[in-house]
């Protein structure tokens, strides 16, 4: 299986610079896997696609302001980003200009309210860097990072919260997931007057996700990892939709991935926590979930494989076109589909 089998030419107008004004009035594809129908709709119509008693799968993960702006001693800008915490304040960190910064160099950001020192060179380029400060370390992020958005996107962020859901709550992230981008406090309130049920699972994104496939045979790939947890009251609610025949929709690819992790054969979850590198490719048995909201993916990476494992490549590629055709917005802050 090849990786330019999931190719797709995509006009750079309709990738989103920026997110849409209302969060719920994006543009919804619906995808009938049954009868292979597109329909078009706008996203607070999900309402009419999920029925009482099923159960919407959320990822309550919060993105963390990790892209990091300083300067070292000698007065040359760097930039630094947060992939995720080794132990206490040391961190692995993507550092710009890599071949500047050596080991035992100082970077100073924020006039001083953060320094950080390279500590060691990892596998991948990354770096081992230890943070030195006052205070509580999240509150000096909030004040001096930015927003770690996709390098697709070249507008600035003027609202944070926008690169937020409106139900992030665990610090972990580098990346929204960004299906959930969507939804808005009074839609979920919807959803559950009308009797569905919402599980959450935490998984952190990592920088892993905007990665090019870098090998033409898609099973020569290897996945990167990316941490999960799932608590007891969350397992019970899915186990319950299985055993009474309703459905499970995973809100994004993350969420997917964690239920497809953790389900015996039987679709059935377990309470559970731990570093998943499930790659979702067609040929793949689903266990777990029975439908998908998902944004727009980039050509030829490994979301848009899972989505071709879920509905069938040819389907997929065909609902692109037609997203093209119709100007649907693409990407992180672009426009959503859910496959039935």
């Amino acid at each position: 299986m090849k990786v330019s089998d999931y190719n797709y030419n995509l006009p750079e107008e309709l990738i989103a610079q920026t997110p849409i004004q209302k969060r719920d009035e994006s543009r919804l594809m619906v995808l009938n896997r049954k009868d292979e129908s597109i329909n078009h709709k706008v996203f607070r119509d999900v309402l009419d696609f999920i029925d009482e008693g099923d159960c919407l799968v959320i990822n309550n993960t919060k993105v963390l302001p990790a892209r990091l702006y300083g300067k070292k001693e000698t007065g040359a800008n760097v930039e630094f980003l947060l992939l995720n915490r080794i132990e206490g304040d040391v961190w692995e960190s993507i550092v710009r200009p890599g071949n500047k910064l050596h080991v035992g160099t100082k970077v100073v950001f924020g006039d001083g309210l953060l320094v950080g020192e390279i500590l060691d060179l990892l596998p991948g380029g990354t770096r081992k860097v230890k943070f030195y400060y006052e205070g509580i370390f999240n509150e000096i992020l909030d004040k001096i990072g930015l927003m770690p958005l996709p390098p697709y996107i070249h507008e600035t962020l003027k609202d944070k919260d926008r690169y937020q859901t409106v139900y992030a709550k665990y610090e972990g992230s580098a990346a929204a997931p960004t299906a959930g981008l969507h939804f808005t406090p009074e839609l979920l309130n919807k959803l559950k007057e009308k009797g569905v049920k919402i599980a959450t699972v935490t998984l952190h994104v990592g920088i892993g996700t905007f990665r090019p496939v870098k090998v033409e045979n898609i099973e020569d790939h290897k996945m990167h990892t990316e941490h999960y947890y799932i608590k007891k009251e969350d397992v019970d609610l899915i186990n319950e939709t299985k055993k009474s025949g309703k459905r499970v929709i995973a809100v994004g690819t993350t969420s997917c991935r964690v239920l497809e992790t953790i389900a015996d054969d039987n679709g059935f979850v377990k309470v559970d926590e731990g570093d998943t590198g499930i790659f979702i490719y067609p040929g793949y048995e689903f266990k777990c979930i029975d439908s998908l909201i998902t944004n727009f993916h980039l050509p030829e990476s490994t979301l848009l494989m899972l989505v071709s494992a879920f509905a069938n490549r040819e389907f997929i590629l065909k609902a692109y076109e037609e997203a093209i055709k119709e100007k649907y917005r693409f990407f992180s802050f672009g426009d959503a589909m859910i496959i039935l």
